[in-house]
């Protein structure tokens, strides 16, 4: 075990990054939806201990329990669809008391774990790729039928950057990616109806802009009237008029974009930049294969979460409820993302 501050020597700038978007994060979030507090604060709290207990431990103490990681979270992906609390027509939560966790976003970095592990022992042979993408199916599966669509294709990018960490000829990825392509036209007979007109508008936004696509036109309108300095927190017409849909949660860097400018999200930006450039960092100096392996993929879907939430909130991207990373409301996000970089600093060698 290290110190207890001993996170903050060993990458100084990852901590004050995440550190700085947390506290961001609260104060934009209490802005914008005080209800939230003070029981948002235990959820901050919780995230920050995992944060901490996660990078003290090395990654190959916690790859022993990697199997033990996937059974688990095949379980709590079981246990929200026959127990969990149906909202808006989606079973996603799981009540505990005054709280509410999002099984399908707590168990993401644990599942790389495993993979990371499975796959970087010897040389990846097709049987064993087609066992992986197996095992890889269900808890895909159980997350999509929630639906939960924005994580379910988070957990495929990291499976992905997994695969790219570890030895196996790139050529069968490049094979996949086009039968992936050529399968679209049936992937979209399992869309659920809202998630077909979703794409359908990103594609004519002006068609429908006090239906489907006034979401798309809300944000962008957000992000682009702030100007280099913002309105001011809480000033926002957009967002504090309730224009703006989802401004905590799917909209907060149209929010961010409004009522602080350029400036305020040219800082989010920045910060989450040097997150990301930390964890290439961690990747060249991680502990193990196994631990390069997983920073490869918690890597991609930090990278992805982030490019498809800015996309969507510029109208550049369909509108696909992914949060922004440390930002959005959402205990479980913060938890689960928390976790995902205290690991990744487990694995780092300094």
């Amino acid at each position: 075990m290290r110190s207890f501050f001993g996170f903050l020597t060993k990458d100084l700038y990852l901590a004050l990054s995440v550190f700085f978007l947390v506290i961001f994060g609260v104060v934009m979030l209490n802005s914008l939806s005080p209800s939230l507090f003070p029981l948002y604060f235990v959820y901050v709290v919780l995230a920050l201990l995992a944060f901490w207990f996660f990078s003290q431990i090395d990654f190959d103490i916690i790859s022993l329990f990697s199997n033990h990681f996937y059974i688990v979270s095949i379980l709590l992906l079981l246990l929200t669809i026959i127990i969990g609390r149906v909202t808006r027509g989606t079973i996603r939560w799981i009540p505990v008391g005054p709280f509410s966790l999002q099984p399908a976003e707590i168990v993401r970095p644990f599942l790389l774990i495993f993979f990371s592990n499975y796959l970087v022992k010897g040389k990846i042979t097709i049987p064993k790729l087609l066992k992986a993408i197996g095992l890889l199916l269900l808890p895909v599966f159980l997350i999509f039928v929630q639906p939960s669509l924005g994580v379910a294709i988070l957990t495929v990018v990291g499976f992905i950057g997994i695969i790219l960490a570890s030895k196996f000829d790139k050529k069968y990825l490049f094979i996949g990616i086009g039968v992936i392509v050529v399968l679209i036209p049936l992937f979209w007979n399992f869309l659920a109806p809202y998630q077909r007109q979703r794409l359908l508008n990103f594609m004519e936004p002006g068609s429908d802009p006090l239906g489907a696509g006034y979401n798309s036109l809300q944000s962008t309108i957000a992000a682009g009237s702030g100007g280099f300095f913002g309105t001011g927190i809480g000033r926002g017409s957009q967002t504090q008029l309730s224009f703006l849909p989802e401004k905590q949660t799917d909209f907060i860097f149209a929010t961010i974009s409004e009522e602080l400018g350029f400036l305020g999200a040219g800082l989010v930006l920045l910060a989450s930049f040097i997150i990301l450039l930390s964890l290439i960092h961690f990747l060249e100096r991680s502990t193990s294969p196994a631990a390069r392996a997983y920073i490869s993929g918690f890597f991609l879907i930090y990278l992805a979460q982030i490019f498809v939430h800015v996309g969507m909130n510029m109208g550049i991207l369909p509108i696909t409820g992914v949060p922004f990373p440390l930002l959005s409301e959402g205990g479980s996000s913060l938890l689960a993302t928390m976790i995902g970089l205290g690991v990744a600093l487990g694995a780092y060698k300094k």
